[in-house]
């Protein structure tokens, strides 16, 4: 689903513009990436959490020069599902493969 069909869908289930729908989405996505910025984990029970990971510094490898190359530390974004939502999915697809 893309970011206009999800704006269509919610606008025709509440009812309220896709104009005014459109700036809700926008704004609560740029709320969870200022969170993050701030290091600031966001949690939504019964969905789940938008998370800072932090990776670990590392060895990799240029494998056209076949040089090794040091990876700095750093933080990456994160969702996790909460595990009923997680579960919810898995039995859908547990239902479906049979």
């Amino acid at each position: 689903m893309t970011k206009a069909e999800l704006v269509n869908t919610i606008s025709n289930k509440l009812g309220v513009e896709k104009n005014d729908t459109q700036k809700i989405i926008e704004a609560f996505m740029q709320e969870i990436k200022t969170s993050l910025y701030n290091n600031d984990n966001v949690y939504l029970r019964g969905f789940g959490s938008f998370v800072i990971k932090t990776r670990a510094a590392k060895t990799g490898r240029n494998i056209s020069k076949n040089t090794a190359i040091e990876i700095p530390a750093h933080n990456i974004p994160s969702f996790k599902p909460s595990k009923m939502f997680a579960e919810k999915v898995k039995a859908k697809v547990q239902v479906e493969s049979k």
